[in-house]
């Protein structure tokens, strides 16, 4: 069945009424959303890129069928599109949130928590699935029931978004470390993206109904929440190695362009515009080829630089402790070699003086020469020569 005259009160207005916002809000925010996505998961495959990576296929998902509600006029696509906007949009506030939970914590949810998350899904699925069999053949739109609404609006998007709002600034006041940044700037980046996708949705559905505007339209000013999400996650990289992933400024900064002035194909219709353009993005993508792998070939040398400082320093500590081994080494044999030769003369010189009694001629002889050893001993170079030897070689 082929959609045709499709009144304004219908949930979805496709074919002639696309407007020339939808291509560039959602094929370069796909983009976006996918780049971080599989960057992040290929960079480093733990949980928290995985459940990133998640995030993005489900959102692209959503922004898959969404294009495809607003350009098609086959009923039966629509109807399969539409079955799935109920169980996609929860499914990215319930990522969203997983998200933040690991992130925070550090670590994986408790199976109960998963339990809960999944239960919520369950009811989406089935909200969904009502929905979607309601749909209206003849004006090719969906009949959203009250209760449906309500769920879909409040129920989910706005109670995830308002439960990571929580979380996060629980955990934000009880971190005391230079983590707390990195909270700041994950919440702010998340809530402008969930806040922005729940609010326009929400406004853009309750204007039809009122009959103030005849199209959801509004909802995509919403989703460039995703790219201030992925913004902010670039910047958590760059700033704090966030995932343990090294990113340099200049990659985000020409990935940035490439999507900005690829994004400008969906605007214009003139064929010396679109040639001016691919050469413009042809030109951009080489130059900023050359500059990343500059940029990366000066930041290899600092980080060489910077680890043959860190070696140079650990050497000097080195060399510091064997100079103090040495000086207390030089110290003790100094006094092992000196005190016993310093007592023999001391001692002999009382035995002469006739301190322990008058001393025979012939043993005084004796004495004297054992005496004149020890004093040369101690005065002389032997001592000197053994001490200063040692120092050397130390």
């Amino acid at each position: 069945m082929i959609c045709t005259d499709i009144p304004a009160p219908s949930y979805l207005i496709f074919s002639n009424s696309v407007p020339h916002l939808l291509y560039y809000s959602h094929i370069p925010t796909a983009l976006v959303a996918l780049l971080m996505g599989f960057f992040v998961y290929f960079k480093n495959k733990n949980l928290l890129s995985k459940i990133l990576l998640s995030l993005s296929v489900v959102f692209v998902l959503w922004l898959f069928f969404s294009l495809i509600s607003w350009t098609s006029i086959d009923s039966d696509w629509l109807i399969f599109v539409y079955s799935f906007f109920g169980i996609l949009t929860p499914f990215i506030f319930i990522l969203c949130f997983y998200f933040v939970y690991a992130f925070m914590s550090k670590n994986d949810m408790d199976f109960k928590l998963k339990i809960f998350l999944g239960s919520v899904l369950s009811f989406a699925s089935v909200f969904s699935y009502k929905n979607a069999a309601s749909f209206d053949l003849v004006n090719c739109g969906a009949n959203d029931g009250g209760w449906y609404s309500m769920y879909f609006f409040y129920g989910t998007e706005l109670f995830f978004a308002l439960w990571i709002l929580i979380y996060g600034i629980y955990k934000y006041v009880k971190e005391k470390t230079d983590f707390r940044k990195q909270i700041l700037l994950l919440i702010i980046g998340i809530e402008l993206f969930l806040f922005s996708f729940f609010v326009t949705g929400f406004l853009a559905s309750y204007l039809m109904d009122k009959g103030y505007v005849n199209n959801f339209g509004l909802e995509f000013y919403g989703l460039f929440g995703m790219t201030a999400f992925m913004g902010f996650l670039a910047y958590l990289i760059v700033k704090y190695k966030a995932f343990n992933i090294k990113l340099l400024g200049v990659q985000a900064l020409v990935v940035a362009q490439f999507i900005i002035i690829a994004s400008m194909f969906a605007f214009t219709t003139s064929a010396t515009n679109q040639i001016l353009i691919g050469v413009t993005l042809a030109g951009t993508t080489i130059m900023g080829w050359y500059m990343v792998r500059s940029v990366k070939a000066e930041v290899k040398r600092k980080e060489e630089l910077q680890l043959m400082s860190e070696k140079l320093s650990q050497a000097n500590d080195q060399l510091r402790k064997l100079d103090n081994a040495k000086s207390e080494f030089i110290s003790i044999a100094s006094h092992q070699l000196r005190t016993p030769l310093t007592a023999i003369k001391g001692f002999v010189s009382l035995i002469l003086e006739g301190t322990y009694g008058e001393v025979l001629p012939q043993v005084r002889e004796a004495l004297n020469k054992v005496y004149l050893s020890g004093e040369r001993l101690i005065r002389g170079t032997f001592v000197q020569n053994v001490l200063d030897t040692a120092e050397d070689e130390g």
